[in-house]
């Protein structure tokens, strides 16, 4: 088992945004988490990665407790991650935001334009290595990031809707860089609300609502759960 979170439980004010939240990721695993808006999704993977701190719970790494790090210490134990709303450097080139993770996240200090180029072929980059980052559209946007969460040479990755915005046409493809990214080693956890997206790459699924956990299994379990299809998913979307 490479992360597991025990109990997990983060309030704000008399708020329990995420409540007594427990999973097990193994190895190599895509393990989605969905839920509607609001369900504490976010600040359950904020929990994980270190940006806030469990207000009861633990959080096991790699077989070690970091319940409470900061996100600078994980990131160098091992743990990366992207956001809902994609950050970059908008002034400088694709490159050189690439560059800039590879030398303060990873452990390629030297050759770093090597490193981040190799990167930014590994996700297909689709576009010229030297254009600003404030000119690239939202599937150029989606690669970069990956190519800098990858750069630390990351165990676990964690996806916050890194599927929003791309069209039907952009999915399979990116479907399949996120199934190469696991084929590499690394484990990938992942919110999302493409329903598609996760069908297709999550071997199990979490599902949160009011920022409990209300099931846990594989996709056609999920799919067929009555409690799911009432909190979310409206019907079945598999047939």
């Amino acid at each position: 088992m490479l992360l597991e979170t025990i109990n997990v439980e983060k309030r704000f004010g008399g708020l329990a945004a995420v409540n007594d939240v427990s999973i097990q990721v193994e190895q190599g695993e895509i393990y989605g988490i969905i839920g509607p808006n609001g369900a504490g999704k976010t600040t359950f993977i904020n929990c994980i990665s270190g940006y806030y701190k469990p207000d009861k719970g633990r959080v096991f790494f790699d077989g070690k407790e970091v319940t409470g790090f900061s996100p600078f210490d994980l990131c160098h134990r091992g743990i990366a991650r992207t956001f809902q709303i994609v950050r970059s450097f908008p002034k400088m080139t694709a490159l050189e935001n690439v560059k800039v993770a590879v030398v303060y996240g990873g452990k390629h200090h030297r050759g770093a334009d090597k490193r981040a180029r190799e990167l930014m072929e590994f996700v297909q980059f689709p576009t010229a290595e030297d254009t600003l980052a404030e000119n690239l559209n939202i599937l150029q946007l989606k690669r970069l990031e990956l190519a800098r969460a990858l750069s630390c040479d990351c165990k676990l990755l964690l996806l916050d809707e890194v599927a929003a915005g791309l069209n039907p046409s952009e999915l399979p493809d990116f479907i399949d860089l996120i199934k190469r990214i696991r084929d590499t080693g690394v484990t990938i956890v992942c919110i999302e609300h493409v329903m598609k997206f996760i069908m297709a790459c999550c071997s199990r699924i979490a599902v949160l609502n009011f920022g409990k956990k209300i099931a846990e299994g594989v996709p056609s379990e999920i799919n067929q759960n009555q409690e799911v299809i009432e909190a979310y998913l409206g019907e079945s979307i598999i047939h």
